[in-house]
């Protein structure tokens, strides 16, 4: 339907859309990007739904104060990998490199090449740790690919393919192994069963608390940005 502006001042963006299946209004703030999503049933006419928004205007500007400010990558950054905060620094060659606490950059472009370097490393932790459940589980998996996705942190279709947030290497390692025990579980069981939880814990004992670790903390992991486009 659009989008349209609520509170004082310049206001807040506001995506409005309508829905089918919606009973009532409701109003969503994203807690990886902040948008606000208005979802208006189809009966209710657009003039009652930018009401009712003007009047949660206030409660929009609370969550959206809530929000983990969003970190730009450039020289002089700090980004976790693997949990542990690295500093970046300006470094000689044509390509990011990592040592010790410190990730070295090109200075033209700091943001895509420490992208790489992150993406690069995601996957030799998650290749590795999936080639360690498979083995462990008696199963074999198809291809293994990485994205940037908002709304999981991985995948298993049905096929056997996984899929993971390279987002990952930015956890500590045991919330990035949980990960890959989840995923490879499914190619047993694709489900949440108990059978599967047992698979899982049979796989990564104690999964719980980076799974909790994920569920609280998880949303920081998209705060960094590496171009104007994240």
């Amino acid at each position: 339907m659009g989008q349209f502006r609520v509170g004082s001042g310049a206001g807040v963006p506001v995506d409005m859309r309508r829905s089918a299946r919606a009973r009532r209004i409701s109003l969503r703030v994203s807690t990886l990007d902040g948008r606000v999503t208005l979802t208006v049933p189809k009966h209710v006419s657009a003039e009652v739904a930018l009401e009712f928004a003007e009047e949660k205007s206030d409660w929009i500007a609370r969550a959206l104060e809530k929000q983990s400010p969003a970190v730009p990558i450039v020289m002089g950054s700090q980004i976790p990998v693997e949990g542990r905060p690295h500093l970046i620094v300006a470094g000689k060659g044509r390509t990011a490199r990592i040592t010790d606490d410190v990730i070295e950059a090109p200075t033209t472009r700091v943001g895509a090449s420490v992208q790489a370097l992150l993406k690069a490393r995601a996957r030799a932790r998650l290749v590795a740790a999936s080639d360690r459940y498979a083995a462990a589980l008696g199963r074999d998996y198809g291809r293994i690919t990485m994205r940037d996705t908002r709304s999981r942190w991985g995948s298993c279709s049905h096929d056997g393919n996984l899929m993971y947030s390279w987002r990952l290497i930015l956890a500590p390692l045991e919330v990035l192994d949980y990960v890959a025990a989840h995923e490879v579980a499914h190619l047993a069981h694709m489900d949440h069963s108990k059978n599967f939880w047992n698979a899982v814990e049979g796989l990564c004992p104690g999964y719980k608390a980076p799974r909790n670790w994920l569920r609280r903390e998880g949303t920081s992991l998209h705060s960094y940005r590496f171009s104007s486009n994240d």
